[in-house]
């Protein structure tokens, strides 16, 4: 069976500058659900949301827009707004477990409230002129939303279901409820993609013998180790000194992209330190470089201190 992997949305790492980069020297997914957009009547106005969605400069990684939103009509809005600038299908994001979101009753904080779910759904899918896929927790504090609402869901032309094993409480910690997902593909005619702490090849490999599944959302596992979907899709093998020369690269991409567009140099700095919190597990036996990257106050410093590192497999 063909696996179909998705790169997931991580804001403020996975944006069109790293997608495009992972594209350019990794293999392996198929294509990325990006970072949401918070939904408002001027979201498709913004600099911002232009760079990031237009396909005049399109992102080498071929990319799903995802929203956030509790109000239909802008959902509506930035939804069509975005079929008209050449994307066919939209992800309603049910899986934000941030409080800053979940406070506002947006991302998994709507899950508390499965009728204003489907009220959303009924009031929206008319309207729409793209299609729409989900990408959700299976509840806010317990496993329960999700087996409430997915019959309900059989009912809407829903593209796939992106399912996060979590409840939104749990954030990214604890286990995986892998009965609870199980469950859920006895609930479900759409499809239903797996999304949640695959990070070995061999485990995705356990994964897949348990869940005869198309597709698999990886995120973090990928942020840590780019060279997994790889390893994931065709079990490659790649000499160490290869794999620190194509992180190079990779890394020194993304830096010239946010040199090229971000003014403060603090602010870049800022974004390659974010980098560096997943990338850095790649890198375990470095941890005095490492602690210094993190400590860094200059972009000088910052480099001088990414090519000791790069240089030394």
């Amino acid at each position: 069976m063909h696996n179909t992997l998705i790169l997931a949305p991580m804001r403020g790492i996975t944006d069109k500058a790293y997608r495009s980069a992972f594209a350019r020297n990794f293999n392996g997914f198929d294509y990325a659900v990006a970072p949401f957009v918070a939904a408002s009547a001027s979201a498709n106005m913004t600099n911002k949301f232009l760079r990031e969605f237009d396909l005049r400069n399109p992102c080498l990684m071929p990319t799903v827009p995802q929203i956030l939103s509790n109000n239909h009509e802008d959902f509506v809005l930035i939804a069509n707004a975005l079929y008209d600038a050449g994307y066919k299908t939209v992800n309603w994001n049910l899986g934000c477990p941030f409080p800053m979101v979940v406070n506002k009753n947006k991302g998994s904080g709507l899950l508390r409230y499965p009728h204003l779910i489907i009220s959303f759904l009924e009031k929206s899918i008319p309207l729409l002129k793209c299609k729409v896929s989900i990408k959700m927790r299976l509840g806010f504090d317990a496993p329960d939303a999700v087996f409430q609402l997915l019959p309900e869901f059989n009912n809407f032309p829903i593209e796939e279901i992106v399912i996060h094993p979590r409840t939104a409480k749990q954030m990214y910690t604890g286990i995986t409820d892998l009965d609870s997902f199980e469950k859920c593909l006895e609930l479900s005619k759409h499809e239903i993609v797996f999304n949640g702490d695959i990070i070995s090849a061999s485990q995705f490999q356990e994964l897949s013998k348990r869940f005869k599944l198309k597709k698999w959302m990886i995120g973090r596992g990928a942020l840590r180790n780019p060279f997994l979907p790889d390893e994931i899709k065709c079990g490659n093998e790649i000499p160490i000194e290869e794999k620190y020369s194509r992180l190079k690269l990779f890394h020194d991409e993304i830096f010239s992209e946010y040199s090229n567009k971000i003014e403060n140099k603090t602010h870049i700095l800022d974004r390659m330190k974010g980098q560096w919190f997943y990338l850095g597990s790649f890198f375990e036996n470095r941890k005095k470089e490492l602690k210094r990257i993190k400590k860094t106050s200059s972009l000088k410093k910052y480099l001088e201190e990414t090519e000791i590192i790069f240089s030394n497999p």
